[in-house]
């Protein structure tokens, strides 16, 4: 069992991607947790809005330039692609880094800086998923894909609480070096690689319409367009917890960012044996798609409304689980039913949708967790993520080819094994 579930590390290119990789993340958590407790507490008085605004920021990029960005992807090498996003993404974090350490941040600073790391996220995201298909075989692509997000989750357990501790012991700005600093490891990941070894997809030669074209494709793919819908809506209004954790720390349980670090680790329990149990899937299938979102909906709405800290914490390792069985589903079953020559353009379409709402869904939730309560907030979240994964599964009911009844095809999907 344990081979079949770490199949791809049989790959000697894809362990040296896996352990640059494992760095890098662990520092980009260290970002997120930094910049958020940076904005709240630092630069605002708790403005649930101004930290919204700030995610939003981030991936704003993302929904404007995501088309383009995999177009760019199809065309170039990825690789050589990756080495120059990373190296950006490093840059605007050590420039951030040195803004805090030298007290000379200001909340326009933080707004600029992550606008530009989110161009460099929307050009980098479609290259990175897409290039793992180049460095793993097709028999290998979906445990790949799964171990990518295991990889993701063991750092997000591991970078929260250690930018916790560094931020109490220190500050924001050395969190924000350490990020920067963390980049040089997945870019030497990518210069050590054997190139012999890898298997890159050939460049799309460039014409006129090409974006369009990718947009054309998915257009005629109804199953894409339902992943694209329930990612959309879950992603925006559902998948807020970055800054939904930051004031539910401050304002409803009082703690500080040792314990507000914890949670970001907490919920990576959760994350990482999600993606743990999806390397052991041999495809990805609906019901792991329209289940989780709906599990998802549910496990997020009662974390709402825990009575304390510790209860709360407890209650994002279910959330975690089941938003990465809906995400690594959605991102698995894209991965492996695109022809590779539309591929990049399709991940960077799903990235857009999944990510590309942040700008909307981040500064709405912040807003109302302004005026009605942070509580309340992520109980709308839930409930739009529940809502619409229930109206997934009747339009997949719909049109699935095979009459199931509605009782059993439900019975199937929450059955999450």
């Amino acid at each position: 069992m344990a081979s079949k579930m770490f199949r791809a590390l049989e790959i000697p290119n894809y362990r040296l991607w896996l352990v640059g990789a494992l760095v890098s993340n662990i520092g980009t958590w260290m970002q997120r947790v930094a910049q958020d407790w940076l904005v709240l507490t630092v630069l605002t008085d708790n403005d649930g809005t101004a930290t919204g605004i700030t995610t939003g920021l981030q991936f704003l990029p993302i929904l404007l330039l995501g088309p383009y960005a995999g177009l760019i992807a199809d065309r170039f090498n990825k690789r050589k692609l990756l080495i120059f996003t990373q190296g950006f993404m490093g840059l605007c974090a050590i420039v951030l880094g040195l803004l805090v350490v030298t007290d000379t941040a200001e909340l326009w600073h933080v707004y600029v800086l992550a606008a530009l790391l989110g161009i460099g996220a929307a050009f980098d995201a479609p290259a990175r998923q897409a290039f793992v298909s180049e460095v793993v075989p097709g028999t290998h692509l979906t445990n790949a894909v799964a171990l990518n997000s295991a990889n993701f989750n063991l750092a997000r357990l591991a970078g929260p609480g250690v930018a916790g501790a560094v931020i109490a012991a220190f500050g924001t700005g050395p969190a924000f070096l350490i990020n920067g600093a963390s980049f040089i490891a997945v870019i030497s990941s990518l210069l050590f690689m054997h190139k012999d070894q890898l298997q890159p997809a050939k460049p799309v030669e460039r014409e006129r319409g090409q974006v369009r074209e990718g947009l054309r494709y998915v257009k005629n793919r109804r199953d894409l367009l339902l992943i694209f819908f329930l990612a959309f809506v879950i992603g925006t209004f559902g998948l807020n917890f970055q800054m939904t954790n930051a004031i539910m720390a401050t304002e409803a349980f009082g703690v500080g960012p040792g314990e507000f670090g914890i949670l970001g680790s907490i919920m990576a329990v959760g994350t990482f044996g999600g993606a743990l149990l999806a390397a052991r899937r041999s495809r990805p299938r609906w019901r792991y798609v329209i289940g989780g979102g709906i599990a998802f909906g549910i496990c997020a709405l009662a974390s709402a409304w825990m009575p304390n800290y510790i209860a709360f914490g407890f209650m994002l390792i279910p959330v975690g689980l089941c938003s990465l069985t809906f995400l690594n589903s959605c991102n698995t079953m894209v991965q492996t039913s695109v022809p590779p020559q539309f591929r990049a353009r399709v991940l960077a379409l799903y990235l857009m949708v999944v990510m590309g709402g942040t700008p909307i869904g981040s500064p709405f939730i912040g807003w109302l967790a302004e005026e009605i309560g942070v509580r309340w907030a992520v109980s709308v979240g839930a409930l739009l993520s529940l809502g619409a994964s229930i109206a997934a599964l009747i339009a997949w009911q719909k049109f699935r080819h095979d009459a199931v009844p509605l009782r059993e095809q439900m019975r199937e999907m929450l059955h999450l094994r």
